[in-house]
């Protein structure tokens, strides 16, 4: 388990149960962390999430902020009152994101495609503008870490509508020149890239393949041939967020059971064996 003592992390996109951003902070307050920020413009599961995470990890001061990722001044409240609280920020997890519609390019309105590079990229870029300032006021700005959650969608065409994917290939490139902007401060930026898990964002599909008992079938295009769930992507940050990743910086990490390992591929029929021939 990484150490995470005396640190202080911001997570926004945190409010769905079975998202990445409430598995983080699980594993984050598991590894000792001072205080994490609890963050989502949405709040029907907030405060649950956060009494969730007081029982399990009495220690770690949990606070609730309610707010639009992408409202710079709402932002910057939150990170003043983190350096005001404890004097210190050591991990920004820019974890908030919507889909959009997934309508075809002909009928994607502008507001549409509007809105979710607002809520995916603009808000990844006020967060690392913003948390790295507050990080270089920190005691310890040379193990700060900022990471992004973009996706495979990021990546490659195929894992999300338009909107989607260009906002989350916008992450990526955000993280990357990032690093080398901030080359020098010891802070460090990388990029998560999911492929399919099952999250608040992904439940409507989970639920209807339950429904129709075809459960087994998500997540088959990949090497694992299954699906993923928060907390296989929450321990990736946490070694993100940790100084055992002290080399690792400016990165898109796929975390997607290997679904971006390759060009599509139609895999061979099994030979079927007549009984009494030779292997």
């Amino acid at each position: 388990m990484p150490d995470f003592t005396n640190k202080v992390v911001i997570i926004t996109g945190a409010n769905s149960p079975l998202g990445i951003g409430l598995a983080t902070a699980h594993e984050l307050a598991a590894g000792s962390a001072k205080a994490i920020y609890i963050c989502d413009l949405s709040t029907d599961h907030l405060e649950n999430n956060a009494a969730e995470l007081r029982k399990a990890h009495p220690k770690t001061d949990i606070i609730v902020k309610s707010f639009d990722a992408g409202d710079e001044e709402a932002l910057k409240a939150v990170i003043n009152e983190a350096m005001s609280t404890y004097s210190r920020l050591d991990i920004f997890f820019a974890n908030a994101g919507i889909i959009g519609s997934r309508t075809p390019l002909s009928t994607t309105t502008t507001q549409t495609f509007s809105q979710v590079l607002h809520t995916n990229t603009t808000s990844v870029f006020l967060a690392l503008k913003h948390a790295s300032a507050a990080m270089l006021r920190s005691p310890s700005p040379s193990t700060a870490s900022f990471i992004a959650t973009a996706s495979v969608a990021g990546l490659r065409n195929g894992a999300g509508p338009m909107a989607y994917s260009a906002s989350k290939a916008a992450v990526i490139n955000i993280v990357q020149n990032g690093a080398w902007e901030l080359g020098g401060t010891g802070i460090r930026i990388n990029a998560i890239c999911p492929g399919l898990i099952e999250t608040g964002m992904t439940n409507e599909l989970f639920i209807q393949a339950r429904e129709k008992g075809r459960l087994s079938l998500v997540g088959q295009l990949n090497p694992l041939r299954r699906y993923g769930v928060a907390k296989e992507i929450a321990k990736v940050v946490a070694f993100l967020a940790s100084e055992e990743a002290g080399y690792v910086n400016g990165q898109a990490w796929a975390v997607d059971g290997g679904l971006s390992a390759s060009l599509p591929v139609i895999p061979p029929k099994p030979k079927v064996r007549k009984e009494g021939s030779k292997l």
